[in-house]
């Protein structure tokens, strides 16, 4: 079983990018593996609703989103990180996950249908909550069953070494991975027992988004 931490950050190896990583060594002890798909700083243009995603299965914009579609049917579940931009999740990763869960659910390619995801955020001092619930609405409407922690999935730091110095934010972060770990081997049960995802009913998209 294979998770992807998806770092939204323009930081590379930044304070996202340290907590996505006490989730990942959280996940491999527990017997799942990990990589890390960084979305990088070229500009992602937002998505223009003109519905090529219909046919075409991924963005007609051929960028980062695609790359990643290109690979996210291959993982079994997924964590999303992003530091706070002006109190909310960052500008790039709000394009992403814009195009990127959009040109899936209308091109029909259900990549993360009830496939387990988590939410990291990252922030200096403020406006965590408020991305916490911004970036979460995302996988509710992706029925993607959303993993919790002991708290609120947050760390705080202005540089990764305060980030490893943020001993509450670090345990949830490991407790998150713990948490995703138990549902993945669940669900894995589970199939292997003969028990199926839930029959999925055609959605009328005429009045859906755009």
């Amino acid at each position: 079983m294979k998770v992807l931490l998806v770092n939204g950050s323009p930081h590379k190896n930044g304070c996202t990018h340290t907590a996505l990583c006490e989730v990942g060594r959280a996940l491999n002890r527990n017997e799942i593996d990990t990589d890390i798909f960084w979305i990088g700083v070229k500009p992602i243009a937002g998505c223009t609703g003109c519905h090529a995603c219909d046919k075409k299965g991924k963005c007609v914009f051929n960028d980062t989103v695609n790359e990643f579609l290109d690979i996210a049917g291959d993982y079994d579940g997924f964590v999303f990180g992003t530091p706070v931009h002006w109190g909310g999740v960052c500008g790039g990763m709000t394009s992403f996950l814009d195009r990127a869960f959009y040109a899936d659910l209308r091109g029909g390619g259900n990549r993360f249908l009830l496939k387990p995801v988590a939410s990291v955020i990252s922030a200096r001092r403020a406006g965590t909550t408020a991305t916490w619930d911004q970036i979460n609405k995302y996988f509710a409407l992706m029925q993607m069953p959303i993993i919790s922690s002991r708290y609120w999935t947050i760390v705080h730091g202005a540089k990764p070494s305060e980030v490893e110095r943020d001993i509450e934010g670090m345990q949830t972060m490991r407790i998150l991975g713990k948490n995703m770990a138990y549902f993945l081997k669940c669900k894995d049960v589970a199939m292997k027992m003969g028990i199926s995802l839930p029959e999925q009913e055609q959605v009328e998209y005429t009045n859906f988004i755009h």
